[in-house]
């Protein structure tokens, strides 16, 4: 049965292969050896389960060999590693300005047994970095070099932050794919479509446009649509605005008022009123401050690269 697990790259949980005679305290550092070479990770309890699901599922990552808790040389060799991750973040990016390369340096990582020095990238094309590479070397000369080019979404993962919402970012915490996202969404639900409001660090469109979706497609059946004549217990008037989550819908009347109603108080007729009603029927038609540039709105939905599964 596992008992301990870790957190690894991108949120994966990932089983400890430990020997019975060994009792770790959850939360606490220790070394593994992973596919990268040893690296301190924190551990966690696995309670039962979370174990059978371990088990018996067939996508359960290879665990990794525990090696030892952390001592305090251990942690002092860690703080001394960060501080050079620095340095070699800054080493690298210098050079990679020296050959004009067309690459954004995000972070620089470096196993505990100092044998792998990692380079994470984003680049919009395909970048030759041969020549860079040759003067890594030269730097590094006693580590593998791995240079690993990676999406934007996978960018704000690695990096951490916290989003418009004041949470930490989903992708960062808990998020392990992700999905494809458009415009429409965000238009389905009512929301401003300005850039700023409906991207995230990233500059792709928000990872919880999806999350709700279904609620307003469910909530959307049987609702009028915009600029349909209703009868209303007032008399006719137009739906002029629609509340998808409390089921009511705005109605407009030929003297001008508008009044909410429910949506089972109301039905659709075929009639015409003399009402003017301002129908959106494209982006540019939402109202916000920011100047809307379809190429901008373009780009917000370009999953291409944008997550690369390179972490």
């Amino acid at each position: 049965m596992i008992k301990y697990a870790v957190k690894y790259l991108k949120n994966t949980i990932v089983p400890l292969n430990c020997p019975e005679n060994i009792n770790l305290e959850n939360g606490s550092l220790i070394l593994a050896r992973t596919e990268k070479g040893e690296e301190a990770l924190k551990v966690f309890l696995v309670n039962d389960e979370v174990a059978k699901l371990f088990e018996e599922s067939d996508k359960t990552p290879e665990a990794f060999e525990f090696i030892r808790v952390m001592t305090q040389e251990d942690m002092m060799v860690l703080e001394d590693l960060k501080k050079e991750e620095v340095t070699s973040f800054f080493k690298c990016k210098e050079l990679v300005a020296k050959h004009n390369l067309n690459m954004n340096l995000v972070q620089c990582r470096i196993t505990f047994d100092r044998r792998k020095i990692s380079f994470y990238y984003t680049a919009p094309e395909r970048v030759d970095f041969r020549e860079l590479l040759k003067d890594l070397t030269q730097v590094f000369k006693r580590m593998r070099i791995d240079l690993r080019h990676i999406g934007v979404r996978d960018e704000s993962s690695i990096m951490d932050g916290c989003g418009m919402c004041g949470k930490p970012f989903c992708c960062s915490s808990y998020l392990r794919k992700f999905e494809s996202i458009n415009v429409k969404l965000a238009k389905d639900q009512g929301m401003p479509i300005a850039p700023s409001k409906i991207s995230g660090t990233c500059g792709r469109l928000l990872c919880c446009l999806t999350y709700e979706y279904s609620n307003y497609i469910e909530a959307a059946k049987g609702m009028p649509p915009i600029g349909s004549t209703v009868m209303t217990p007032q008399g006719l008037g137009k739906v002029c605005f629609i509340q998808f989550l409390n089921n009511s819908v705005a109605v407009k009347f030929e003297d001008g008022k508008i009044k909410e109603y429910n949506k089972t108080d109301i039905e659709m007729v075929d009639a015409d009123v003399n009402v003017d009603i301002e129908i959106q029927t494209n982006l540019t038609n939402y109202s916000t401050d920011e100047k809307i540039d379809a190429k901008q709105l373009k780009q917000l939905e370009d999953d291409r690269n944008s997550s690369t599964g390179n972490v």
